[in-house]
């Protein structure tokens, strides 16, 4: 029997109306702030997320999926390398959304020299080729939004509050909401600290893990990161980005906290915090719900220097993404149903004499927008009213041959088992004021 792969879910019934429902909030709320929605390839080129996310991190050392074509495969499995293919041949699946949504912005020119900032908002599939584990698999979802050309931190506290804001909206009791903030420097001040973090780690060799050592030469603030207690115990005492910050992020980030103060948004500062990409500058943010259980449900943060590496002119940019599986889970644990009640629906029952009319009358219904279910597997009348309740049909509409020779429908109210006689021409408007 076919089987789906481990790590992927399959959307429907309750699961996929709370996607939906997901999407349908971040369209409105989004839209009200001036996002406009975009959708990126799930396939790219492995060198959009190497220059952006960073050839150093997690994500693209050992989670991307890589693609080959059938004709490639052969080839690569034989060199066991890709190093020998063009770059338009090296293929991977998408990781996450930020650095597609700046390449398509450097390739379609999104924002011109002296033009306005682009705004954008995505909902899309990500693939990550990791240990499958509650609120963590190989394909997941993402809600996110992308704000490029706005180097003001009024962009970062606003991107903030639009994220609190969708939570709230979401069903998430904002006094759990746990939201970090820190500010990560820029190129001019992150070098030298990189460098203080790096020889503390080679200081405290004997007490890391091999990847910590690894990572002291690639990207040192990784090991923030790391998953293993005891190197996370020995980083607590290791510098912090606070006291390395130049006079400009400094700036920048008592401004985005100012903002934040005023907007009556409660944070936490967690020096610590550096996020899991390479292109993040200055300030990163996450959000937590407290007893949840599932680790951060979204963050973000600037990445001033993306569209550079993406090979655009220097833009600025700031945004955040949110995960739908860890926000189902999360919304569960505070008894808070995403997915809502199945949508009720008018069912159209018929004797078999007046199948004809049963017809029309589901067409006239659908083409006034009701949500219309019948028969179609020539069951009993009894049998069409049970199907009704199952399907939860608020309305019955009951064609027999009395009704055929009359013109009209019999329509039941299933909850009051009221009923009214109404001409076939005035069906739906009838119905519509019913619901």
């Amino acid at each position: 029997m076919a089987q789906r792969v481990q790590g992927t879910e399959d959307l429907f019934g309750g699961y996929m109306r709370a996607w939906q429902r997901m999407c349908d909030v971040a369209r409105d709320l989004f839209g009200a702030y001036g996002f406009d929605a975009i959708e990126t390839p799930a396939l790219e080129q492995v060198d959009t997320f190497v220059h952006g996310i960073g050839e150093s991190t997690d994500v693209v050392r050992k989670e991307m999926f890589r693609v080959f074509s059938g004709a490639l495969l052969p080839e690569v499995l034989e060199r066991g390398s890709e190093g020998h293919l063009k770059a338009r041949q090296r293929m991977a699946m998408r990781p996450e959304g930020t650095a597609g949504v700046v390449r398509a912005a450097v390739e379609h020119n999104f924002v011109p020299q002296g033009g306005s900032p682009s705004k954008l908002w995505y909902a899309e599939a990500m693939f990550r080729g990791e240990r499958p584990q509650k609120g963590r698999l190989r394909q997941f979802h993402q809600v996110g939004i992308e704000w490029l050309g706005a180097p003001d931190p009024a962009a970062d506290a606003e991107c903030i509050i639009v994220l609190i804001e969708y939570f709230k909206r979401l069903g998430f009791d904002p006094a759990k909401l746990r939201l970090v903030i820190n500010s990560m420097g820029d190129a001019n001040c992150r070098p030298a600290y990189r460098e203080s973090v790096r020889q503390f780690i080679l200081d405290h060799a004997e007490e890391m893990c091999d990847d910590c050592i690894e990572r002291a030469e690639l990207n040192p603030l990784r090991a923030f990161d790391c998953k293993n207690d005891h190197c996370r115990e020995v980083m607590e005492a290791a510098p912090k980005v606070t006291g390395a910050l130049c006079d400009d992020c400094r700036a920048h980030y008592e401004q985005v906290k100012r903002y934040l103060d005023e907007a009556g948004i409660a944070y936490e500062e967690d020096p610590t915090l550096v996020r899991g990409l390479d292109y993040y500058t200055r300030t990163v943010f996450e959000v937590e719900v407290e007893g949840a259980g599932v680790g951060a449900i979204g963050g973000g943060g600037r990445y001033d220097g993306l569209m550079e590496l993406e090979g655009g002119k220097p833009t600025p940019g700031i945004g955040f993404a949110v995960g739908f599986e860890r926000i189902y889970l999360a919304l569960q644990s505070q008894g808070v149903d995403l997915a809502g009640s199945e949508p009720s629906c008018v069912y159209v029952a018929c004797m078999p004499d007046a199948r004809d009319a049963a017809f029309r009358a589901t067409l006239a219904l659908r083409s006034a927008g009701i949500r219309t279910e019948a028969d179609y597997q020539g069951r009993s009348l009894k049998a069409q009213f049970k199907q009704a309740n199952k399907l939860g049909a608020r309305l019955c509409v009951v064609l027999g041959s009395d009704e055929v020779a009359a013109g009209v429908a019999t329509v039941r109210n299933m909850q009051t088992h009221d009923q009214a006689q109404v001409p076939m021409d005035g069906l739906a408007a009838y119905v519509t004021e019913q619901l």
